[in-house]
């Protein structure tokens, strides 16, 4: 897998659509395009921003739940295709992140999604403002020069 994280706003990585992904037509069963996303989401965190993903909501107890998830599907992805999954932020708020996520194959875009997530307290569920790491961390993340820096052997 080859993972390019732009100080610049864009965090991308090339995934290979495998067998678990596709239904019996042979191609990508819809739900797992948001499984896709929720993983690239994840490593966004632990590689593109520097904080770690699994220590932010396991002993930090900060949840992320999607409260919008809006979706295009404008092609098929099927078995054995390389794809790349492309995330930007397009608004952080107080309590809120809005993401622009986009899967492309070698052929253009397959699909596009735009989803908004709430920063909460896992022990009462509500929301909360962003820890001061991770927001500082997303401002660097939107606020670079575009470099990208690829890390193949992640």
């Amino acid at each position: 897998m080859t993972i390019a994280a732009s100080a610049g706003g864009r965090f991308e990585r090339v995934q290979r659509i495998r067998f678990a992904h596709c239904d019996p037509a042979g191609i990508v069963f819809y739900p797992q395009y948001f499984v896709l996303a929720q993983y690239h989401i994840e490593d966004w965190f632990t590689d593109g921003l520097g904080i770690d993903y699994a220590d932010l909501v396991g002993r930090r107890r900060v949840g992320l739940p999607t409260v919008s998830l809006q979706t295009e599907f404008t092609a098929v992805s099927r078995m054995g295709d390389a794809v790349t999954l492309s995330l930007a932020v397009e608004r952080l708020g107080g309590s809120s992140l809005t993401l622009a996520l986009d899967v492309r194959g070698a052929d253009g875009p397959r699909v596009k999604l735009r989803k908004v997530i709430v920063c909460t307290r896992l022990d009462t569920h509500r929301a909360q403002a962003w820890p001061d790491d991770v927001r500082a961390a997303i401002e660097t993340f939107r606020g670079g020069d575009g470099a990208a820096i690829r890390n193949p052997g992640a």
